[in-house]
């Protein structure tokens, strides 16, 4: 069998449907993990008074925002065919990737303020910390645990979050080449783990019991599966074909090249508008291209 790549050609799908359904998709995340964070902080949201007890609760809010987005974009990244048809194609399930890591990186950047200004106002006497009381002493062992390593976690998450803030800036900024793209946005499945281990130990225990804790935990645990398939280059072997090269010809009419490749093991089939993942140099990594 032999298949021709185009380079330069884009697809494009029916884009008002497509459109809506990633648009509805992005804000009925956020919004169904606001209101599930509503419902397990609802006590302390009726008794908030002050700056820094609203602090502690924009903080955990803004948390569980940025790594539930974080965790459907790595989720995303993997390619899972699943979800391909319910969003219209690869490549929007590649623009809700890119919406959810745009959100993770403003909802990390509001996490660390709302972490660090008040302390910051403290440290310049324009605010007075409350006096803390003894933490609640836990009776459970797990949390006993993680109440030991609040330190760490906190220290660990801060350092992760500086990688993450350069990570994705590095993803969206088009200029910078794609091989060196392609490299360092690896290294985001190892930014997203620590965050995960910050975010268990940190996350306020009262919520592990409520429906948020539920959805929390299945969020992080499809997203460390996610990033652990990315770090072991696991993404797509399933469904890989090997050929060889036997023509490039460049069509001057409309500025692309064509690539005529002879396949050298079965082709598991295809549907116009789908996307086929093309290796031409492992420096570079594999380049999405339209089936048309």
């Amino acid at each position: 069998m032999t298949a021709r790549v185009i380079a330069g050609l884009r697809h494009r799908n029916p884009a008002n449907l497509a459109m809506k359904t990633i648009q509805r998709s992005f804000l009925a995340l956020l919004l169904g993990l606001s209101v599930l964070w509503g419902w397990a902080e609802a006590p302390a949201l009726a008794t908030a008074a002050g700056l820094f007890p609203w602090r502690s609760l924009m903080v955990q809010y803004t948390g569980v925002l940025g790594l539930g987005v974080m965790s459907v974009a790595m989720l995303l990244a993997v390619r899972p065919a699943s979800l391909e048809n319910g969003l219209h194609g690869l490549d929007k399930m590649y623009r809700l990737h890119k919406w959810l890591g745009i959100a993770g990186l403003v909802l990390a950047v509001t996490h660390w303020l709302w972490a660090k200004a008040p302390k910051w106002l403290v440290q310049a006497g324009w605010l007075e910390r409350p006096q803390r009381g003894p933490r609640t002493e836990q009776t459970v062992e797990i949390f006993r645990f993680f109440q030991s390593q609040r330190g760490l976690a906190e220290q660990v998450g801060e350092w992760a979050f500086y990688a993450a803030v350069l990570l994705i800036a590095i993803a969206l900024v088009k200029r910078f080449p794609y091989r060196h793209f392609f490299t360092t946005h690896r290294w985001l499945a190892v930014v997203y783990l620590v965050l995960v281990l910050h975010a268990v130990v940190l996350l306020n225990f009262p919520a592990w019991s409520t429906p948020l804790g539920a959805v929390m935990a299945l969020l992080m645990l499809a997203g460390s599966v996610a990033a652990c398939v990315s770090l072991l280059r696991r993404i797509g072997t399933q469904r890989k074909a090997v050929g060889v090269i036997e023509n490039i010809e460049r069509l001057e009419g409309v500025s692309v090249n064509a690539v005529t490749v002879q396949l050298q093991n079965r082709w598991a089939g295809h549907e116009a508008g789908q996307f086929a993942f093309v290796t031409f140099d492992a420096r570079e990594g594999a380049h999405p291209f339209t089936i048309s």
